[in-house]
């Protein structure tokens, strides 16, 4: 399971979950309350409430869960879990992440079913995806702030996040070419500039 590099001090200070069954819980709530923009949720209750990660560790991981196959959260939530119980955890936070948001997705999608052609349902679904774009953006601008202490400064960041969102925003050029790319040349910089 890959780890993110977290300093010896940083760790031993930061609070972390207190046996698996918090983990458990933790991404349970964290999963019921992800609808749409998950990663400003994730953001605010792993980070901001109960401080097992500092913004930088978050933008580090969230990265590492992007790279890997599977729903970014879901590889967060392991990560995590390993990190603190091994193989204990990880199942935990995993459980956690997936049981009762599936009781949930399947009887909205019952419901979903029987209403899905009513105007007033189209039109709620329509005006949440604007929310959801909302939340996305407010969260990214949140993590900028992490860049100012990256390796690399904030202009190279900044950059290649520009060239992140042409790529894919504009010119809509997959995901499976884009991150090789640019995610290839974001770690080949950092690792020059961090290498002894």
């Amino acid at each position: 399971m890959p780890n993110s590099p977290v300093p010896p001090d940083a760790a031993a200070q930061a609070p972390g979950p207190r046996d698996p069954a918090d983990l458990f819980w933790s991404f349970t709530w964290l999963a019921l309350q992800g609808f749409g923009g998950v990663v400003a949720v994730v953001q605010r209750e792993l980070v901001e409430r109960k401080g097992w990660l500092t913004n930088e560790q978050f933008v580090e991981d969230w990265a590492v869960a992007q790279i890997l196959p599977g729903p970014n959260v879901v590889n967060l939530s392991v990560m995590i879990g390993d990190r603190h119980f091994g193989l204990r955890g990880a199942l935990a936070a995993l459980a956690g992440m997936l049981t009762l948001p599936l009781l949930v997705v399947l009887a909205l999608a019952m419901g979903y079913a029987q209403f899905a052609d009513h105007p007033a349902v189209a039109g709620a679904l329509r005006g949440m995806g604007a929310v959801a774009a909302g939340l996305v953006a407010g969260t990214g601008l949140k993590l900028a702030a992490a860049l100012r202490r990256h390796p690399l400064g904030l202009a190279p960041c900044a950059l290649l996040a520009a060239l992140t969102f042409i790529a894919m925003g504009l010119l809509r050029l997959p995901l499976f070419w884009v991150l090789p790319v640019l995610g290839g040349a974001a770690y080949a910089l950092t690792w020059r500039r961090t290498a002894p």
